[in-house]
C-alpha cells in the first residue's frame, strides 16, 4: 500500500498559545486575527493571484501537540456537556487518525514584500505555531449548502459569561493595548464569555472558587468564575 505524505506549506500565528481557551469553531471570537507565514518554494506571489478577491478562504492544517497514534474513536464533545460519547467521524475532535483539521476564516489582506507572500486572517480558531498544508478559497454558492441537519449542534454557543476586569488590569490593558492591534481587552472578553473550561467544570459547585490561567499572545491572564461573572484579577508577561 502506497502512504501519500504532505508537507506544510507555512506556519500560521495566532494569540492563542495554548489549547486550552481556543474558540471551538472559527468566527466565534471577532476580535481575534491571525497571519500565515509561507515556507519556500510555496511564498512565491504568483500562487496567490487572485485570492485577495475572495472573502474568505478553507485552511487544511494539522493538530501539532496530538500524539496522531493516539487517535479515539470515541470522543466527549463540549457541547454534550463533556460526558456523553459520540464517535470521532461524527465529532471535529482533535484526536483525529491523521490529525487534520479544516476551517474557514475571513481573509483580510494578501501581503507581498520582497517577493514573498503572507496572508493576515480574522476569528481563527487555531493554535499558535500550527502548519498549514493547503488553502483554498470559499465559494458560497457551493460551500454554503441551505436545509442541511446538523446533529447535536443545532445552533451557535451561548455566550455564558459577564466579564469584568479588576481595576489594575484595566490600567494595565490601557498600558499595553497598543502592542496587540489595539483589540487586546475585547479578545480577553470575548475568550472568556462563552466559557473555555472543560465542560464538566461547568455544573459543578466545587470548582466555583477555583482560578483559572489562559495565556492570549505573552499574557498570563488570571480569572475566576462567580455565577454568571468571569473576573480578571490579574494579567502579566508569561515568563519566557
Amino acid at each position: 500500500m502506497n502512504h501519500s505524505r504532505i508537507t506544510p506549506i507555512g506556519l500560521l500565528h495566532s494569540p492563542f498559545k495554548e489549547k486550552f481557551g481556543i474558540p471551538r469553531q472559527s468566527g466565534l471570537i471577532q476580535s481575534a486575527s491571525a497571519s500565515i507565514e509561507f515556507f519556500p518554494p510555496y511564498n512565491d506571489p504568483n500562487a496567490f493571484k487572485g485570492l485577495q478577491s475572495f472573502s474568505h478562504i478553507w485552511l487544511t492544517f494539522g493538530f501539532h501537540q496530538n500524539d496522531i497514534h493516539k487517535w479515539r474513536p470515541l470522543i466527549r464533545p463540549p457541547r454534550l456537556g463533556g460526558n456523553e460519547k459520540i464517535g470521532v467521524f461524527a465529532s471535529r475532535s482533535s484526536f483525529r487518525p491523521n490529525g487534520l483539521g479544516m476551517s474557514v476564516v475571513e481573509l483580510l489582506k494578501v501581503e507581498t514584500s520582497d517577493s514573498t507572500t503572507s496572508l493576515k486572517i480574522a476569528c481563527p480558531d487555531i493554535l499558535d505555531g500550527t502548519p498549514i498544508y493547503d488553502i483554498k478559497p470559499y465559494i458560497e454558492y457551493s460551500d454554503a449548502i441551505k436545509n442541511t441537519q446538523c446533529g447535536f449542534a443545532h445552533s451557535p454557543p451561548k455566550i455564558k459569561f459577564e466579564v469584568k476586569f479588576k481595576s489594575e488590569c484595566t490600567i494595565y490593558l490601557e498600558l499595553v493595548c497598543s502592542e496587540y492591534e489595539g483589540q487586546l481587552e475585547s479578545l480577553i472578553r470575548e475568550t472568556l464569555a462563552y466559557d473555555p473550561r472543560p465542560a464538566y467544570h461547568e455544573s459543578t459547585t466545587q470548582n466555583s472558587n477555583r482560578e483559572y490561567g489562559i495565556l492570549l499572545y505573552d499574557l498570563n491572564i488570571r480569572w475566576r468564575v462567580f455565577k454568571n461573572i468571569v473576573e480578571v484579577f490579574s494579567i502579566e508577561k508569561a515568563e519566557a
